[in-house]
């Protein structure tokens, strides 16, 4: 009985919740300006999710809020059902625009770095980066320092060091738009391939793009907020079978519905 209910938990709760989130802050004159307004959002097993809207409405702070990283007015986000207000969560981790390397460490010890706090031994720590080099592509850059590395490997060891804790959730900010077209597609096949292994995590990625095929292309569900202050506007799912063809019609005819509606 205990294990028929324990399934049913996994079916349906949401892996993570937003109810009734609200974001504000006082610009210089001390007036409150509202970024969020009830955003509502729930959040499945086995997702990726992408977030659009127009620039500055709120995305990235969402994110933000999500990890535990940033601080809200009112709501709650809740994970597997539990309230979590105002934690960090160690079952997230995040890949920024920026990279954010250390540039005193080499490839794989920026890699092991999201480890060390985990407590692990150092052979661990060591055979579990040198597996996720592989799994995104940096084998033979392992010693190398972030000023000899592309942007592209650069954010290579962004993503890895952010797999590499094992996340159930990854939240990604904007993670391919400071590459060049081909590197980018190339980074969007390895993120899905990861994605995709069912025997491995992370179980849910959520990504913030402002490119609306980019986003109609990787993910199951698109969440698209208005003008600040963003409220959900709507909900889209992306029913197309995957593994996806870019140049599919069903892509581009996603892509028309949904600048359509950001606009």
């Amino acid at each position: 009985m205990d294990k028929l209910k324990k399934s049913a938990e996994y079916v349906t709760t949401p892996l993570l919740a937003l109810r009734g989130v609200n974001k504000k802050y006082a610009d210089n004159n001390g007036k409150s300006i509202t970024v969020l307004n009830n955003i509502c959002i729930s959040i499945n097993h086995n997702e990726f999710v992408s977030i659009l809207g127009p620039s500055g409405c709120g995305k990235s702070t969402l994110l933000r809020i999500i990890m535990g990283l940033d601080s809200y007015n009112s709501g709650d986000v809740l994970f597997k059902g539990e309230i979590i207000n105002g934690k960090v969560n160690p079952f997230m981790t995040m890949v920024f625009q920026s990279f954010g390397l250390f540039p005193w460490l080499t490839v794989v010890e920026n890699i092991e770095f999201g480890l060390e706090s985990m407590h692990i031994p150092k052979a661990q720590r060591l055979k579990k980066s040198l597996s996720v080099i592989q799994d995104v592509g940096l084998e033979g850059f392992e010693n190398a320092y972030p000023r000899e590395l592309s942007g592209g490997m650069k954010q290579r060891v962004g993503i890895a060091r952010a797999l590499v804790t094992d996340p159930e959730i990854l939240l990604m900010d904007e993670p391919f738009s400071s590459l060049d077209p081909l590197t980018a597609e190339a980074l969007r096949e390895e993120v899905l391939k990861v994605w995709s292994n069912k025997f491995s995590t992370p179980d849910v990625v959520m990504m913030v793009t402002h490119s609306v095929e980019e986003a109609v292309y990787m993910s199951d569900r698109i969440i698209i907020l208005s003008h600040r202050p963003a409220t959900v506007v709507k909900e889209v799912n992306v029913n197309i079978p995957r593994p996806r063809e870019k140049r599919d019609k069903a892509i581009y005819e996603y892509s028309d519905q949904i600048t359509t509606l950001i606009a």
